[in-house]
């Protein structure tokens, strides 16, 4: 009587398993059910209420197939935080359009600046070539007996003139960096601005 009283209370503590196998029969057992391990089975109180539910066993193709799935489910999680987080950066950075515009005004203007620049040292340079170039008419017909002092100067000249066509270049190519990224960031703020919570997150920014 001890023994089966104590089984009985073993399989009272482990729960009922009950499913229904793919021949539509209901069975139960105090253990999992080989014949249900490709479905769902319940783990039943003694009073018949669902303790807990199992899922299918599965195979190591299934598995990783599942952990794949979890795993771009966590990246496409990951990614939402990422954005919201950059979202709200925006907002406290530009808490309106002035603010915006601004920032791209300034960065536009540095970069004016440096072309300034840039244009006043290829004009000096220009005129160092045609110098150099009136030079060396003087030994057009004879280019070989250009003295070396000239010909360095000429090929210094027009390695400096290149490396400025470079950097103008370069610079262009910056301005159109800047404007594309104040483009979509714009984009994103409009609809960021139009949120209800646009000026509370804004309003974070002051102390």
């Amino acid at each position: 009587m001890l023994v089966c009283l104590a089984g009985a209370a073993s399989g009272q503590a482990q729960g009922i398993y009950s499913c229904v196998d793919a021949k539509g029969r209901r069975l139960t057992s105090d253990r999992p059910i080989p014949d249900c391990i490709d479905r769902e089975q319940k783990v039943l109180n003694p009073n018949g209420s669902v303790r807990a539910t199992l899922g299918p066993t599965l195979s190591a193709n299934e598995r990783a197939e599942q952990d794949a799935r979890e795993k771009k489910e966590l990246e496409v999680q990951a990614r939402l935080v990422e954005e919201k987080r950059r979202d709200r950066a925006l907002l406290i950075r530009y808490p309106g359009k002035a603010a915006h515009e601004q920032e791209r005004a300034q960065a536009l203007a540095q970069i004016d600046v440096a072309k300034q620049g840039a244009a006043k040292q290829a004009e000096k340079l220009q005129r160092e070539h045609s110098a150099v170039l009136t030079e060396m008419e003087f030994y057009k017909k004879d280019p070989g007996k250009t003295p070396a002092p000239i010909r360095r100067k000429f090929d210094e000249v027009t390695n400096n003139l290149a490396i400025q066509a470079h950097f103008m270049a370069d610079q262009d190519d910056q301005i159109r960096r800047i404007n594309r990224r104040f483009d979509e960031e714009q984009v994103r703020l409009n609809k960021l601005w139009a949120t209800p919570s646009a000026p509370a997150v804004a309003a974070s920014k002051k102390p």
